[in-house]
């Protein structure tokens, strides 16, 4: 891979992609983080896809244009957390924690970010984990490790072995949503596809679970617009 500047204001980063399946130039904007990105086929020369790029450069600054601001952790923004926004204000101690319907963060503004993220984080792996042991109960199977990640295009998965990923982002949609993600993946524990059956393990572990994926298809684009400094 490489990565190639379009001038401009502001200047446009696009990564150029050599893959093994592509037929043809393929230009992508995620509309998640704005990053872009050319696939191209192997043996393609360099200067054409350049000159691909800087052709449609106006296409891609009009998408561009057309993403939701990313959104920082500072003191004073409202974060979502469970469903409900929480204001981020100077706290006490050593770490974030909700009092009095905020986010109370010690520390300078410089911190602020890594500390939210930490929070976050934390909360979602308490939250997980129960909902993962309630529905693996419900199910009567079991699973292995729970690992939390951000990954763009998933909000869990679940392996063969009975392993566990999680989007810790879950924790800042309602917990009805945070709740259906972990249904969703243990469900996977007695149907590794997505087949009737398994749908029918789901909605029987976790009723009304339609309108809790149609949300997150909804409403996960302003999550993942969230941007901490360690990410």
């Amino acid at each position: 891979m490489r990565e190639i500047r379009l001038p401009g204001e502001p200047p446009v980063s696009v990564t150029l992609k050599r893959s093994a399946r592509a037929r043809r130039l393929s230009l992508r904007v995620s509309r998640l983080d704005g990053r872009v990105t050319l696939s191209m086929p192997q043996r393609l020369p360099e200067a054409e896809a350049i000159a691909f790029v800087e052709e449609k450069q106006d296409w891609i600054r009009k998408h561009l244009a057309g993403r939701s601001p990313d959104r920082m952790p500072v003191f004073g923004a409202h974060l979502p957390f469970l469903g409900r926004e929480l204001m981020i204000m100077p706290g006490q101690g050593r770490r974030a924690q909700v009092m009095d319907g905020a986010l109370q963060v010690p520390g300078g503004p410089e911190s602020v970010a890594a500390k939210v993220r930490a929070f976050l984080r934390l909360e979602a792996q308490m939250r997980l984990r129960a909902a993962s042991d309630r529905y693996a109960e419900a199910l009567g199977v079991g699973y292995g490790r729970i690992t939390l990640r951000d990954p763009r295009s998933r909000w869990g998965s679940c392996t063969s072995q009975g392993n566990l990923m999680y989007s810790w982002r879950l924790v800042m949609a309602p917990p009805e949503v945070l709740d259906y993600v972990a249904a969703h993946e243990m469900a996977h524990r007695l149907e590794m596809n997505h087949s009737e059956r398994f749908w029918a393990h789901v909605a029987r572990i976790c009723p009304g679970h339609k309108a809790h994926r149609d949300w997150l298809r909804r409403e996960g684009e302003q999550l993942h617009g969230w941007r901490f400094e360690t990410d």
